[in-house]
């Protein structure tokens, strides 16, 4: 089961955004990295093609490593640890250490 999963609103701990929350755009399991709504920001500069008339500067945003992330909790809108509750039909829930509700 993947730690943090699309959709999921989470805050950044370490770095240059660090204290940011945003919703997770997209998950690269493999590269254990994720694209965060408004986090990792940077600046590219676009050239203008036949698909694109429009030229000049684009942000982006760019993957920032998953250790990086931390889940907020939906209760109190804090970063929050996570355990793995297995159900009786065996599928598995994300519960939060600190509220005990699930995420």
């Amino acid at each position: 089961m993947l730690r943090i999963k699309k959709d999921d609103r989470v805050m950044v701990t370490t770095g240059k955004d660090k204290g940011k929350v945003g919703v997770v755009l997209r998950v690269f399991p493999r590269t254990n990295q994720a694209v965060v709504q408004s986090i990792n920001v940077i600046k590219k500069a676009k050239r203008r093609t036949q698909k694109d008339q429009q030229a000049g500067f684009v942000n982006l945003e760019m993957p920032i490593h998953l250790s990086n992330l931390m889940l907020v909790d939906k209760k109190n809108n804090q970063p929050t640890r996570f355990k793995i509750s297995i159900m009786k039909d065996g599928s598995k829930e994300r519960l939060s250490v600190n509220s005990g509700e699930a995420i």
